[in-house]
């Protein structure tokens, strides 16, 4: 029997491992929950270690499985950022438009990935939050505020809108990042970019497209490759933290060994 050819030829199937990275209370995990769910949440607790989430995408030459790792903002969890962007080919790397430390933090991660991340790994800029800044790009603001030694402000992760964030003036002043500013270092650093919002679904499919897009064919192992593997290892060791911290009845045979327990 003849294969399949030409338009009757299914499409080959690549899973891509993905990585979000950014401050606390950017709004990564709403970014994610409306790619995969197409909802929003706004006040959703923040995530603790990482969470992890997959979604299906269809491109014209090609069905991609994202495997996607949504990792704790909180500066502790930071430690555990390798673990999970070990083997991605691409990472979404997140900051909000109404706090300029975001985008130094954000401009960390970025470094830190083309540091230690694998080599082409396909890295997009997003600025979220779009909605509560008017729409469109400011001349004002700018990232230059310095980012505070064992800031805690961000801890709780939430989206609240603020009462006067339906455009006009107070709108355009909630703004603190140009358009202009993390664009021009985004192009410096060969970054994708996008201003998004989570809360109403503005570019946030297209951002996961343009990464989808972005990947190089030979990146592209298949179900059973690098992405895979890298997802796997990567709840194994989460598993493992998780058990290292959670161990509320001890070694089996302790049960009652201790007297006068009254637990």
């Amino acid at each position: 029997m003849a294969e399949p050819t030409g338009a009757n030829a299914p499409k080959p199937s690549s899973s891509v491992k993905l990585v979000l990275l950014g401050e606390a209370a950017v709004g990564k995990s709403s970014l994610v929950l409306r790619f995969v769910n197409n909802d929003f949440h706004p006040h959703k607790e923040p995530t603790i270690g990482a969470a992890f989430l997959t979604q299906r995408l269809s491109l014209p030459t090609r069905n991609i499985k994202f495997e996607i790792w949504d990792t704790a903002g909180q500066e502790r969890f930071a430690s555990l950022a390798p673990m999970y962007y070990r083997n991605a080919q691409a990472a979404l790397v997140v900051y909000d438009l109404t706090k300029p430390p975001s985008l130094l933090k954000a401009r960390h991660w970025v470094a830190e990935l083309q540091r230690q991340a694998s080599p082409g790994i396909v890295i997009a800029l997003c600025g979220n939050k779009v909605d509560l800044c008017g729409g469109g790009d400011d001349s004002g603001g700018g990232g230059g505020g310095a980012l505070a030694d064992g800031d805690e402000e961000e801890e709780v992760e939430q989206e609240v809108e603020p009462t006067t964030s339906n455009g006009g003036d107070e709108g355009d002043d909630v703004r603190k990042i140009s358009t202009r500013e993390a664009k021009t270092y985004a192009d410096e650093e060969g970054l994708l970019f996008f201003e998004t919002s989570a809360k109403t679904g503005d570019n946030v499919s297209e951002v996961f497209t343009a990464i989808a897009n972005h990947i190089p064919e030979a990146a592209l192992k298949g179900p059973r490759g690098a992405a895979t593997a890298g997802t796997q290892a990567a709840l194994g060791a989460a598993a493992g933290q998780a058990d290292a911290r959670v161990n509320l009845t001890g070694p089996r045979g302790e049960a009652g060994a201790k007297e006068g327990c009254a637990c």
